[in-house]
């Protein structure tokens, strides 16, 4: 069995073992225990489980949505991912029900029902297809507040400057957290700093949902000249079809030719982890996914700044399962886990070194530019989402 597949298997079954029952917000029920961590080495595989099948077209998708910086739900709807249906659905059902509560704003009550008749409540299936089909109406019922993509690529900015932009009409624009950590790796990759951070209280409120994995932080490291070696022998960098003919266990650290050959080639100098924080998962359908995603995040960031993704962590604090998840979860537990698939890039190495300087570039990317190779799997066991 896998690493991977074996630690989220034996979460799955802490949960049922040692979980304590608790209410939530959604009215569902959990049981739930706290604190857990799953460690992946990306030499082993990319981080996709095996005993269900994973919609990594939806994973690709929503994470190149949160590094756009959009918060609007028709990007994911056009492109057939539609993990936010619901929480977009339900911000719509509350202003919709604010809007009935308008009644004194009317100066007659025949004027108040024309009203009411002209916002004719839509069903779930109807709101999406109108986001789908309606520019207009996306803009103004799509958004779902300062999420994550807002948090990640314009964090607001409340300083000094405040005031010069009320009186002079002055825009300061927000904090860009992802150019800043790619500019970081770039110029000072040993740094203890190397944070993106989603979990703004001043936006919780406004937001449809608070997010649930709310900051990660990356970490770097230096290649010994063996494993750089190692690496030259398994990869082709700059499309060079010369493999090196060298047996990496005896490559010389002070050897300084290979070392010169090897910074040529462009074969990375560092190694990078990342890890991701969640106060919340939902273990049986947010945490495969979140896994997949943040494993993504990882690749892409690596090839941006030009270092060999090391570890994923996933540090979790309230781990739980849906009640209603139960019969699926037990189903899921007797299936014997596959080998791990690999992840294949479209887009070439001088394509991520731009992006890194522009990260404009990141509308050329979309989600069939990554494609899992070798991926085998259970197949897929519908679980209810819970809103």
């Amino acid at each position: 069995m896998n690493s991977l597949d074996k630690q989220y298997t034996d979460l799955l079954q802490d949960i049922l073992d040692n979980g304590v029952t608790k209410k939530d917000r959604t009215g569902t029920g959990t049981i739930s225990v706290f604190g857990r961590q799953i460690r992946h080495k990306m030499s082993e595989g990319f981080p996709v489980i095996s005993t269900k099948k994973i919609y990594f077209k939806g994973v690709v998708t929503e994470l190149l949505w949160f590094l756009s910086g959009s918060t609007n739900v028709k990007f994911l709807v056009d492109n057939d991912c539609h993990i936010w249906d619901g929480d977009c659905y339900q911000a719509y059902l509350k202003g919709w029900e604010h809007a009935k509560k308008l009644q004194k704003s009317f100066s007659s009550e025949e004027e108040y029902q024309e009203y009411l008749s002209d916002i004719k409540i839509l069903t779930q299936e109807e709101f999406i297809n109108r986001i789908k089909t309606d520019d207009e109406f996306a803009y103004e019922f799509g958004n779902l507040g300062k999420i994550y993509g807002h948090q990640w690529r314009n964090w607001d900015v409340y300083n000094q400057n405040v005031f010069d932009s009320l009186r002079y009409n002055k825009k300061y624009p927000g904090i860009d957290q992802i150019t800043n950590l790619i500019n970081d790796l770039k110029t000072n990759p040993d740094s203890r700093r190397l944070m993106v951070n989603a979990w703004n209280p001043s936006d919780l409120e406004t937001s449809v949902l608070p997010p649930c994995h709310y900051g990660f932080q990356v970490y770097t490291r230096e290649l010994s000249i063996k494993e750089r070696a190692k690496l030259a022998n398994e990869n082709n960098y700059n499309n060079s079809k010369i493999r090196f003919g060298i047996n990496p266990e005896y490559v010389d650290e002070n050897d300084f030719e290979l070392v010169r050959v090897l910074n040529v080639r462009g074969v990375p100098k560092r190694a990078i982890s990342l890890m991701y924080n969640a106060r919340s998962q939902d273990v049986p359908l947010g945490t495969p996914f979140n896994i997949s995603s943040y494993g993504l995040l990882l690749e892409i960031i690596g090839k941006m700044v030009n270092m060999v993704p090391d570890e994923l962590i996933a540090n979790m604090g309230d781990c739980h399962i849906y009640l209603n998840q139960i019969d699926g979860i037990k189903e899921q537990l007797t299936r014997e886990p596959y080998p791990l698939a690999t992840l294949k890039h479209s887009k070439t190495d001088d394509f991520y070194k731009s992006l890194s300087d522009d990260l404009s570039l990141l509308t050329h990317l979309t989600n069939t530019d990554f494609e899992l190779e070798n991926y085998q799997s259970h197949p897929t066991i519908k679980m209810p989402l819970s809103n």
